[in-house]
């Protein structure tokens, strides 16, 4: 077991979302953004940015690394670009005014198709269509929740036709 190996979580934790430069067996010398630490292996996850907005993803096994420099910090940006990697397109954050429009346009649009629809919880933010199934922001169908899966499925599949519609 290596010295890096024998770090603990915390110590790894220090060296997320900063630029590295990881010395490892047979003089390979690997350059990036540190994304993670994995807690079993030490493996070390690191990011390159390419051009074209394109990233490159590397990952150096915890006990080939013999040596991690740290070159520089990140800023809030470049924190905001790691953390966005492996994020789904769709899971991208929408204003309070955005996710209003939304459901108020979902809703709209299942009431215009005959679909018994409300409003539910505190601030109103959930839809409820039949008493028997919900739909949270951002309104998509992988948001949509119901312990009777046929209804599930329909209404699935209606919301993913109108979000077609509406591009």
């Amino acid at each position: 077991m290596n010295d890096w190996q024998r770090k603990s979580p915390l110590d790894w934790k220090t060296f997320v979302n900063k630029m590295v430069k990881v010395a490892a067996v047979e003089k390979h010398e690997y350059e990036g953004w540190v994304l993670t630490v994995d807690p079993v292996s030490a493996s070390i996850v690191l990011a390159t940015f390419l051009e074209n907005e394109k990233v490159s993803i590397s990952v150096v096994l915890g006990h080939a690394v013999q040596e991690v420099k740290i070159l520089r910090e990140g800023d809030d940006e470049m924190k905001q670009r790691l953390s966005c990697i492996f994020a789904p397109e769709e899971s991208k954050e929408y204003s309070p005014e955005e996710h209003e429009k939304k459901k108020n346009d979902l809703k709209n649009w299942l009431e215009i198709n005959h679909i018994p629809v409300t409003e539910q919880g505190e601030s109103g933010r959930t839809l409820c269509v039949a008493g028997v199934l919900t739909i949270d922001p951002p309104y998509g169908p992988k948001d949509c929740s119901s312990s009777n899966e046929i209804i599930l499925s329909r209404v699935q599949g209606l919301v993913q036709g109108y979000l077609e519609k509406q591009q």
